[in-house]
């Protein structure tokens, strides 16, 4: 009897942290400003109908259901998929189409349109899908690269040779340095104690070893490599099409630099620091 009152409230705990959430994507075309003042045509999924180079990220709590509306905004047909799930999805131009999915364990899933992939991939349609089991202040990455003109062919219909791919541009969340210090959503801050948790989706075509001065992290999740879970670390290789989250507990006070070990990768169109970089903010 008391084992079954045990499965009883373990169910009825699940059901009431559980939910269902409604969502809306739209698929934009427009310009991302990159950190030399210039533009490349870019496409997003947005939270609302008003472009915004960030693409939308969606938090979820663990055994949520999802029922997400994509509507494609663009004259342009384009497709739909969370990627590792089994479906992908076709959104004709002007139209829109309806999805439910469940996440039953926490982590990072990376939703884009894999059409021609990673042609739009690339050039924008790539978000994040964060599912939580905790309520600690938390941060989120989308980190991308991007190349002059590869962008205007896609978005124009022609054909990329990804062999000769040279990116000069390099961002987290649609920033580059310094106007990463400046997301609040992207900036590690807190206090010595804290537990703080990062989310990093490479949605680019490169990897990007990112390295953390002043501190160690706890890799907790790992969309590639799950056997890397609970390990300590300073410097976290991301691949692309991967998801990451990382635990950091700050032991001192301090602002530290955060970079990619992949040199160019703190550029911007070779003018230091223009491209991947950010400090960690640390107060007592």
């Amino acid at each position: 009897m008391r084992a079954l009152l045990i499965i009883a409230v373990l169910l009825l705990t699940s059901a009431v942290h559980s939910a269902v959430v409604f969502d809306t994507l739209y698929i934009i075309e427009d310009s991302i400003e990159v950190s030399t003042g210039g533009k490349l045509p870019y496409i997003t999924f947005n939270r609302t109908t008003t472009f915004s180079q960030t693409n939308a990220r969606l938090i979820l709590n663990e055994g949520d259901q999802l029922e997400l509306l994509v509507v494609n905004l663009d004259d342009i047909d384009h497709e739909f998929e969370v990627k590792d799930q089994t479906a992908t999805y076709s959104i004709l131009a002007g139209n829109q189409l309806s999805i439910s999915y469940t996440f039953t364990s926490a982590g990072l899933f990376i939703f884009r349109d894999p059409m021609n992939f990673p042609d739009y991939s690339s050039v924008g349609l790539s978000g994040m899908i964060v599912v939580k089991n905790h309520s600690h202040s938390s941060f989120y990455w989308n980190i991308k690269e991007h190349k002059s003109g590869l962008n205007t062919d896609v978005l124009n219909g022609g054909t990329v040779d990804w062999s000769l791919y040279y990116p000069e541009f390099f961002t987290i969340n649609g920033n580059s340095h310094p106007n990463i210090n400046t997301d609040v959503s992207a900036r590690i801050t807190g206090n010595i104690g804290d537990t703080l948790i990062l989310y990093l989706a490479n949605t680019g075509q490169s990897i990007h070893p990112m390295h953390f001065h002043g501190y160690h992290v706890e890799v907790l999740f790992s969309s590639k490599s799950p056997q890397h879970v609970g390990r300590m670390k300073d410097s976290q290789g991301i691949f692309p099409s991967e998801g990451v989250v990382l635990q950091l507990v700050p032991d001192k006070v301090g602002e530290y630099p955060v970079h990619d070990h992949n040199l160019i990768s703190t550029t911007g169109a070779n003018l230091y620091p223009l491209g991947m970089f950010t400090t960690i903010l640390i107060t007592p």
